[in-house]
């Protein structure tokens, strides 16, 4: 243990997709007002974690506790409604809806919290004229500020971000990782799923890597920038 108080832990978990064996006996945890970053190469089973986590994906075997409730074979809403929240690969804004409607649509009606509409926007300014403007319209960045703010609106005890920085220019990227901490800061523990090892090892607390379905590697961030094997063998670098 890491902390006082374990948030999220997820212990020997196994997923199936199909007849394929994709996550194999995966165990992390991530400890109140903790960032803990999941670093791998693409199609190491990042998302897969995540999905699993949010119970999208029903072959689960192993355990799955939130603030030690069991959440392994919960709906995917009641996970939310207890305080998960997700932001996913590829953002998964609406489109069509505008800025703000997509804020609105992320308020869990059965939690409240700190997460108002005006609170979000001290987090994300740039939105504050964009809420009329239709979200296929936002740039890139501000697109993934929106699915952040969407996902804050539910007022989340925890984030799990999945490639948050992907597509982002390295601008974006640094700006991303100051909303990170501002979130840690405000006691949003955070899951960050990653390829972008810079990103991910500036802004954690802790780290795991992910090959093939197994946790090879997990350290603080400062002791993983000194192995240069591990960083070589598991993500090319």
């Amino acid at each position: 243990m890491r902390g006082i108080k374990c948030e999220l832990k997820v212990s020997d978990i196994h997923t199936y997709l199909g007849k394929s064996h994709i996550l194999q006996g995966i165990s992390l945890e991530v400890n109140e007002g903790e960032i803990v970053a999941l670093l791998g190469r693409n199609g190491m089973g990042k998302t897969t974690l995540i999905r699993s986590i949010m119970s999208f994906n029903r072959s689960v075997l192993g355990t799955i506790l939130f603030e030690e409730q069991d959440i392994t074979r919960l709906d995917s809403f009641r996970i939310a409604r207890l305080g998960v929240g997700l932001v996913p690969q590829g953002r998964g804004i609406f489109t069509s809806l505008t800025t703000k409607e997509n804020l609105e649509i992320g308020k869990q009606t059965s939690r409240e919290g700190q997460w108002t509409l005006g609170h979000v926007l001290t987090i994300f300014p740039q939105l504050k004229d964009r809420l009329e403007n239709v979200a296929a319209t936002l740039s890139g960045g501000e697109q993934q500020m929106l699915a952040i703010g969407r996902m804050l609106m539910g007022n989340p005890k925890i984030a799990l971000m999945d490639e948050p920085s992907e597509g982002l220019s390295p601008l974006l990227v640094w700006e991303l990782a100051g909303v990170i901490t501002e979130l840690k800061r405000q006691q949003v523990s955070i899951l960050l799923a990653e390829q972008n090892v810079n990103f991910a090892a500036h802004t954690s607390d802790y780290l795991y890597i992910i090959n093939n379905g197994t946790i090879v590697y997990d350290s603080e961030p400062e002791k993983f920038a000194e192995n240069d094997a591990v960083k070589s063998r598991y993500l090319g670098i």
